[in-house]
């Protein structure tokens, strides 16, 4: 289903749309600023003050104090409540770990954001239905604090045969030209465009063996030199928080093909422009690296 257009002041609640235009009046948004923290500082033995540890983001609470207002429509308010709890009730969301359902979040002038998470409140007061008024007590909880872009950006990296990308004046003999027993490797670039590290989903198709992925400014890879992939056959790295998964196109784990220096939980894309590199052994030229992701934000 295609994403509801939104409005400033509007949002979209698991498919929902609720705020400013719509049946569901927002007399207070909160938790869209800074997350809360998860800190580490220990009180110093016989000294005063505490040691500042490591800082946490934890998961962010967004709590909405609405109401429904349909004037003289009992029924309707009572099916608005209906399809808000729909929206969270889904078997594939609330039975499968690591899964979320979408908030999505339009101010004016910004572009519409959203956080995946789970909505873990609901309270209806049915006191003045009658008169067509339900207030309602909401609570998201989006286990990944960060702000992500809208829309997904996706680049494909082919691999290349010339290991230097092309020749240098002056040819001279001997010219060498990789025929697939050697690893080839091809450049390529990637821009997240917000100002948080972003975490790709990355998928490589055959034919191709032994593949290594890495991101050129920080040095880490991800290597895989034990898989060997058939034509048309692919693995899939999910970097992204709460994923981090390498599975086959046949839904099969495949994390057992990652080199234990391998770290997918540290395989973000930095804000700004990235050079991005993978290698491989391939003789058709076939070999295809795709890398999708959402430009992350600090905040809204």
């Amino acid at each position: 289903m295609p994403d509801l257009d939104l409005a400033d002041w509007q949002y979209d609640l698991g498919g929902v749309l609720i705020g400013k235009g719509t049946s569901v009046v927002l007399v207070e948004t909160t938790g869209l600023g800074r997350p809360p923290v998860r800190d580490n500082d220990v009180d110093q033995p016989s000294m005063d003050g505490q040691w500042a540890g490591p800082d946490y983001w934890a998961a962010r609470q967004v709590q909405f104090d609405a109401y429904i207002k349909i004037p003289g429509q009992p029924d309707a308010c009572y099916d608005l409540v209906a399809t808000l709890q729909a929206a969270s009730d889904a078997a594939a969301v609330r039975l499968v770990g690591g899964q979320g359902m979408t908030l999505r979040i339009k101010r004016p002038g910004t572009p519409v954001k959203r956080l995946t998470g789970r909505m873990r409140k609901l309270d209806p007061e049915y006191a003045q239905v009658i008169h067509g008024k339900v207030p309602l007590d909401i609570e998201f909880v989006a286990h990944d604090p960060q702000f992500y872009a809208d829309t997904e950006t996706t680049t494909e990296l082919p691999l290349g045969w010339l290991t230097g990308g092309g020749f240098a004046a002056p040819v001279r003999a001997p010219i060498h030209v990789q025929d697939g027993t050697v690893a080839a490797d091809r450049p390529g670039w990637v821009t997240n465009n917000g100002d948080a590290d972003a975490w790709p989903v990355i998928r490589v198709t055959g034919p191709c063996t032994n593949v290594t992925i890495t991101h050129v400014a920080s040095g880490r890879s991800l290597a895989l030199p034990t898989l060997t992939l058939a034509a048309g056959r692919w693995v899939e790295l999910d970097t992204r928080p709460g994923y981090r998964t390498v599975t086959w196109d046949n839904g099969g784990n495949a994390s057992a093909y990652l080199s234990p220096g391998s770290r997918i939980d540290l395989f973000s894309l930095p804000p700004g422009t990235s050079e991005m590199r993978w290698t491989a052994f391939d003789n058709t030229n076939s070999a295809r690296m795709r890398l999708t992701w959402r430009d992350a934000y600090i905040a809204l």
